[in-house]
């Protein structure tokens, strides 16, 4: 066998994957053995020709993103992510329940979660501000931004140096256009890519890993809008809502479902004000999202 290569996974393109070694970006295939290679994958890869390669081994992940596919089966999206930033913004309006949702997820696969108010050029109301408030007392932080007037991004930049991040985020809360923002020379790195590997245009539907020019990766999903709830149980629901967790092991029972149970002590919490109410009841409108083979 050929000298076994690190490389790192930037792309998926229709005839291969695009992976970055040593400042080259190389198309390579991957062996059938395999499970699905994601954006952000390490891998041990050899050349198969002068200028193509072969994926031979996925290195460790730290982390790995997943969301179902069209035929039901859960598909990797990224790997090795350190931090998913939540977009959401006024208009159409703040869908505080699929907020919840991706926080649900992210707590579950061990990346750190964080939100980004975007169109504050807009006015927010006080029932949104008390939301804000709920969220950033439970640990979550929230980075206030505009695409459009550019306000809020060198935090934002300064904030995704050095870690590998990934925006999330409902259709037409500008999450392209902060995107585009982030990465001002986005169409010139996908370029780059397509003509390197020689692929021809690159689909703009797959995910792709940018290096900032400030320091850190983005991974730019555009047909990750929503992951869903597949592949969470009951009970991992409930621990993504992380001021949940100290009191899960407190209920009387051990598969308790946090509804009307004797002894639920998340209820209780609840109930005394510990946990904010709001939360509590998206908790159980997602328990009713909740695919039916993982109840």
């Amino acid at each position: 066998m050929s000298e076994l290569l690190e490389g790192l996974v930037i792309a998926h393109l229709g005839q291969g994957i695009a992976v970055e070694y040593d400042d080259h970006i190389i198309l390579c295939q991957t062996l059938r053995r395999l499970e699905t290679v994601a954006v952000g994958d390490k891998v041990l890869w050899t050349y198969s020709s002068p200028d193509q390669g072969r994926i031979e081994e996925i290195l460790p992940r730290r982390s790995l993103l997943s969301r179902p596919s069209r035929n039901g089966k859960i598909r990797p999206v990224a790997a090795n992510l350190d931090t998913v930033f939540v977009v959401f913004a006024v208009e159409p309006h703040c869908d505080f329940l699929l907020l919840d949702q991706y926080l649900a997820v992210c707590e579950n696969h061990n990346i750190n979660a964080a939100l980004i108010l975007n169109k504050t050029d807009l006015t927010q109301s006080d029932a949104i501000e008390a939301e804000l408030l709920t969220y950033k007392n439970l640990g979550y932080a929230l980075y206030r931004v505009s695409a459009w007037s550019n306000s809020g991004l060198d935090e934002l930049k300064a904030v995704l140096k050095d870690q590998v991040s990934m925006l999330a985020g409902q259709s037409g809360v500008g999450k392209s256009s902060l995107t585009n923002a982030i990465i001002p020379d986005k169409d010139l790195k996908t370029n780059t890519i397509s003509a390197t590997t020689k692929h021809g245009r690159h689909t703009t539907t797959a995910a792709t890993l940018y290096h900032l020019n400030g320091g850190g990766d983005l991974i730019d999903s555009p047909g990750v809008a929503i992951f869903g709830l597949a592949g969470l149980s009951e009970y991992k629901l409930a621990y993504g809502y992380r001021e949940f967790q100290a009191h899960i092991e407190h209920c009387q029972f051990n598969d308790c479902r946090h509804l009307k149970d004797k002894g639920c002590a998340v209820r209780l919490a609840v109930e005394s004000g510990e946990i904010s109410n709001s939360r509590y009841q998206r908790f159980l409108k997602l328990r009713e999202k909740m695919p039916t083979e993982y109840v």
